[in-house]
């Protein structure tokens, strides 16, 4: 799909989903749903990769595990597991040969923020002139 097709579907709107999200040194791909530092994959599994790719969204700001819940796993009740803290684990030994663990952080007061310097969020694009 071209731009110009995108704008024929969706008219009223000036931006599209970015295909990609800085997280720090990790740039993460929608389309291959998964993060890679300069040329190499992390091999992400999909919940892995959503939890990234929530945090960042908003670089910085706190999530609750409520929040993830919700937002990642799409649930809007907390189970009695420890299943976002293993998600994170598991990203940031992912992150670890790379010097990276840090970036996904714990917040003091709960949940967990990406702490890393924000990237673009989404691409804007100037809509096709007439004529």
């Amino acid at each position: 799909m071209s731009i110009n097709s995108a704008y024929s579907v969706f008219p009223d709107s000036d931006s599209l989903i970015p295909r990609f999200r800085e997280a720090g040194d990790v740039t993460l791909d929608l389309l291959h749903r998964d993060g890679r530092v300069e040329d190499r994959w992390l091999a992400l599994h999909p919940r892995e990769f959503e939890l990234l790719w929530r945090l960042a969204q908003e670089p910085g700001k706190r999530m609750s595990k409520r929040q993830l819940l919700a937002d990642v796993w799409r649930i809007t009740f907390e189970p009695h597991t420890n299943s976002v803290a293993v998600h994170v684990a598991r990203v940031r030994a992912k992150l670890q040969p790379f010097g990276l663990s840090r970036i996904l952080a714990t917040h003091p007061e709960g949940g967990y923020y990406l702490d890393a310097p924000p990237g673009p969020s989404s691409y804007v694009f100037e809509q096709p002139s007439e004529g």
